[in-house]
């Protein structure tokens, strides 16, 4: 009522009883043209005359609200990964969806629409953002990334918490040139792998949208992606939203290439179903200015903004930004924010307990604490909890060397951080760090603290946390002098040095360009802490890998001259004081027990930006745990890590062997529970450890079925499969029964017949023994983890879509099959370790040949190929095949239906005339697997590669029935489809 007792009239996108699309379509109708534009940059501004505050898209919270100060830290995605607890993930993400409300309530800078998870698959470990996502199998990962986002979201039918948004869409799993590599992707590819880690999250309803990824994908960058219309919007009837990610937008005219002028860029991305541009920070003006001309230049028209403001719009109005606060706290059923509550800190140790994977043990696990007086604790992460470029603001923590000296007190644990101590000598004198820096307070501890958000906040993916920067200019520069300094030395692989001065803090570098002991840690979108030493005379040069440049004796101290600078300047001659094994191996024999902690940094050798090159452990650190082991034969090895390593010595040699993920602030606390059984370990690997990296095809070949990748096609023995994970009791598997009803229904009988309490993730395969295709070893279908008291026994009942369990992408037809035959479907404790098998047989007419008289044949659409990379057939959509490199490639059509006979062909290419090979034939041979040769086209040069024409032959020995067909390709051709006729 008002103040006179009329009634309070208000506009329809203020009413709450409304449906969502007529709330929208009313605010649309009020806003300008100018004002609806405005709303398509990450940073949509109000619109005061409506009462519309700002609004940004984007907010990271991929395991905790991040880099808006304090909040609690999960574990990394690929921790949770490990846990296959899809309940526990959903905990994890209703936490950190309360937390960024109740940020929120503090600072409307935070975010409610979340950039998070990631489900990107693990397909190779050496991607640098191997700790984002969840795992290298599309199951495993769809279902985290569902319940994840569930918890998000919240349970409310109308009311979201947070709106999360899935990146990175598609086939993303390489940084290196990120932005220029396109990912080659076949369509069973594409629809059985990539597609499918997507899919399971926005059927469930729990997804607002999508981002798409920096590359390209058959030669097309993904936020011009056909995909986003063709696939992910018809999964579902809400209105998803699509983020771009930083700067891509622009990127497709400025790196890519793909478009002439920015204004043909963002109108193909808003016509592709871009909704959002996250580009240039917080500057709108050039989205804005590139959209009103493409709007001059008939490019678009005004109906394709309303389009994509009508989604950002209808998220909006999900979150609440449309509603009073009042009546959407109320009708959300108490949308509410908790911060860093006692529940958040017990589910953040219960997260990181359950990613603990016991990798090998030969019964040196659990410890006791009656048996192990005293225990060492070695290694550089011993005493370190790391965080990752998605981490928030550590309010507490604990470390491994923490956690241990609480529980055994400290005069029992015995610690050497394994480091080398060493000096460095110039012609000038030897490096010093000037009292003031050496003597001063090591890193600051994060503990409980009440402090709100930071005041900057990061503007998107590219920008920095202030919490990680090292710019630091109040303490004085490096010198040289008489009296040397004593500085540890970290060595992170691949010649990438840390130095530590005496403080604790880490050697650095600022804007002016001196060197200081001023980080508390690495970090930085550009890492300023990491140096190499290359040798040169007789010593070495002191290379900073953050500018490139290297260090040398300025006045003022230490400085890094330019990139360009004379490398004579400055000698470094490195005497080590100590190694670190050494002191490692003093340690070790003090011990009743040593406990060796190794891994990465996760701002340093893979991280976002940079992928490895290697699965070997550093250098440094291998012999870390071969000294420590050689003094002492109650080793074990804890690998703290973001991606797997290639530690086969170790596994053969060591009584046990741990990985964990970063665990977040309660990591210390729950390995310890875990060393001593308080916890028996029950993580399992979300990916595969291969033996070398040998065994790995080139990082950029995305076609897992060829290259025979993941654990899904793998034909090599694993250091450790898919899977993978031992316990401190044992479980029995009883008989395995399968039934066709809604969809497949198993049966599976589980008991823990061992000496402790634990859980078991019982994981359910399905196999096609004798496929007419190459499908998977085996794949996951169905997965559990269950908690068993001794003794205890379970029966477990999984139901699995047929298509789901048993389906694959038919290229002859385009569509999901299910061949009729015999399955296999497997229960058991890993990919490689199944315990119980049973058989269901679909029935049903056998698979038809290619209609190639009807249908033709699509290029992209082979059963096998050699040397041919996709491209894209136009730059709206459509994939094309052409020759890697201009050379040869061939493809193989199995099973085509010629009937009585096909008489003429026509084949439907394109060729640049000013492309490479231009002037070489390009060809095309067809012929069958007897090598009779059909016919040989040349395609001439059609002006261009989207320019194609169809060039006709005549088969003068006409192929007749059902025969397999060979087609070679010569010369720099895009080759689309081939047609015949009879």
């Amino acid at each position: 009522m008002s103040d006179d007792g009329g009634l309070i009239t208000r506009p329809p996108f203020r009413d709450t009883r409304l449906p969502v699309r007529t709330r929208v379509a009313d605010l649309l109708a009020r806003l300008t043209l100018d004002e609806r534009i405005a709303m398509l940059h990450q940073f949509a501004p109000g619109v005061e005359r409506l009462g519309l505050a700002p609004f940004r898209t984007g907010q990271e919270a991929l395991h905790g609200v991040a880099w808006m100060g304090p909040a609690t830290v999960f574990p990394q995605a690929v921790g949770l990964g490990a846990t296959w607890n899809p309940e526990l993930v959903r905990r994890v993400g209703e936490a950190v969806g309360r937390e960024a409300r109740a940020m929120r309530a503090r600072d409307p800078r935070v975010g409610l629409n979340v950039w998070s998870p990631t489900v990107n698959l693990l397909r190779d470990p050496r991607w640098g953002r191997n700790e984002e996502g969840y795992a290298e199998d599309p199951c495993l990962t769809s279902a985290l990334a569902t319940a994840y986002t569930r918890g998000l979201r919240g349970d409310h039918p109308e009311r979201w918490r947070t709106a999360p948004v899935l990146k990175h869409w598609l086939a993303h799993n390489n940084e290196t040139d990120r932005d220029t590599t396109s990912s080659s992707v076949r369509p069973r590819v594409l629809h059985e792998y990539d597609l499918a880690a997507f899919r399971g999250a926005v059927r469930a309803g729990a997804v607002a949208g999508v981002m798409p990824a920096y590359n390209l994908v058959n030669g097309r960058p993904n936020h011009v992606s056909p995909y986003l219309r063709e696939q992910l919007r018809t999964w579902t009837d809400q209105e998803l939203v699509v983020c771009s990610d930083a700067g891509a937008p622009s990127n497709l005219v400025d790196s890519e290439h793909y478009f002439d002028t920015h204004e043909e860029a963002v109108a193909a991305a808003l016509l592709a179903g871009v909704d959002s541009f996250t580009d240039h920070d917080q500057d709108a003006s050039k989205t804005i200015a590139r959209v009103r001309g493409a709007l001059e230049r008939g490019l678009i028209d005004a109906s394709t903004v309303d389009t994509a403001v009508g989604r950002l719009l209808a998220m909006r109005c999900a979150l609440g930004e449309l509603d009073e606060l009042d009546e959407f706290e109320g009708a959300a059923g108490g949308i509410d924010g908790a911060f860093d509550t006692p529940a958040h800190r017990a589910l953040a140790l219960e997260a990181a307990e359950q990613a603990v994977v016991l990798l090998a043990n030969d019964g040196l696990l659990p410890l006791s604490e009656s048996g192990v007086r005293t225990l060492a604790v070695v290694g550089p992460l011993a005493d370190e909890c790391k965080l990752d470029w998605y981490s928030g603001s550590l309010i507490r923590r604990s470390t491994p060397r923490e956690a241990l000296a609480e529980r055994l007190g400290a005069d029992r644990v015995v610690f050497a951080d394994g480091l080398d101590t060493v000096r460095l000598r110039t012609a000038a004198g030897w490096v010093r760090v000037p009292d003031a820096a050496a003597e001063g307070e090591g890193p600051a501890e994060e503990g409980p603290t009440d402090e709100g958000p930071t005041d900057e906040v990061p503007a998107d993916e590219g920008s920095l946390d202030p919490a990680q920067t090292a710019g630091r200019t109040d303490l004085p520069p490096l010198t040289v002098g008489d009296t040397p300094t004593d500085l540890s030395l970290a060595d992170w692989g691949g010649g990438v040095l840390t130095l530590r001065a005496p403080s604790g803090r880490y050697l650095t570098v600022a804007d002016d360009g001196f060197v200081r002991a001023a980080a508390e840690r690495p970090g930085g979108w550009v890492v300023q802490e990491t140096f190499t030493l290359e040798a040169h005379r007789d010593g070495h040069l002191l290379r900073h890998l953050g500018t490139g440049g290297y260090v040398c004796v300025a006045a003022g101290g230490l400085k890094v001259a330019e990139r360009d600078g004379s490398k004579e300047e400055t000698v470094f001659r490195l005497e080590v004081v100590e190694r670190g094994e050494d002191a490692v191996a003093r340690a070790a024999a003090r011990a009743d027990a040593v406990v060796v902690v190794a891994g990465n940094d996760p701002q340093i050798g893979g991280r976002e930006t940079e992928d490895r090159t290697t699965l070997a452990l550093p250098a440094q650190q291998e012999r870390l745990w071969r000294a420590a082991h050689a003094a002492n034969p109650r080793t074990a090895l804890v690998l703290t890590s973001s991606y797997p390593y290639a530690v086969g010595d170790a596994a053969d040699a060591l009584p046990a062997l741990l990985w964990t993920a970063h665990g977040g602030q309660a990591a210390g606390t729950a390995l310890a529970r875990v060393l001593f059984g308080d916890v028996s370990p029950a993580g399992r690997l979300p990916q595969t450890w291969y033996a070398s990296h040998d065994e790995l095809p080139d990082l950029l070949d995305y076609d897992i079925i060829a290259s025979r990748a993941t654990y899904l096609y793998f034909d090599g023995a694993p250091l450790f499969p898919f899977g993978h994970g031992l316990s401190y009791t044992d479980f029995s598997y009883g008989e395995l029964s399968v039934r066709r009803e809604a969809g497949l229904t198993v049966e599976c009988e589980v008991t823990n017949s061992g000496p402790y309490d634990g859980d078991e993730v019982v994981q359910i395969y399905a196999s096609a023994p004798g496929s007419r295709v190459p499908l998977p070893h085996r794949r996951l279908i169905a997965h559990r983890r269950v908690r068993l008291r001794r003794g205890e026994r379970v029966r477990l009942f999984f139901t699995v879509p047929i298509e789901d369990a048993l389906g694959f992408w038919d290229v002859a037809h385009g569509r999901w099959t299910v061949d009729p035959g015999t399955y296999e479907i497997h229960a058991g404790a890993s990919s490689a370790d199944l315990r119980a098998t049973a058989t269901v047989t679909v029935e049903g007419p056998p698979p038809a040949p290619r209609p190639v008289l009807r249908r033709g044949l699509e290029a992209a659409d082979y059963d096998v190929a050699d040397g041919i990379v996709l491209v894209d057939r136009t730059k709206v959509r459509g994939d094309a095949v052409a020759c890697r490199d201009d050379a040869v490639g061939r493809l193989l059509f199995r099973a085509c239906d010629f009937g009585a006979g096909a008489t003429s062909m026509n084949v439907e290419a394109a060729r640049d005339a000013a492309g490479a090979g231009a002037g070489d034939d390009a060809t095309v041979e067809v012929h069958l697997a007897d090598g009779t040769t059909l016919a040989t086209v040349s395609v001439p040069p059609t002006g261009g590669r989207y320019a194609y024409t169809a060039v006709h032959a005549a088969l003068p020995t006409p192929p007749t029935g059902v025969q397999d067909l060979h087609i070679t390709l010569r010369g720099g051709l895009r080759l689309a489809r081939l047609g015949f006729s009879d």
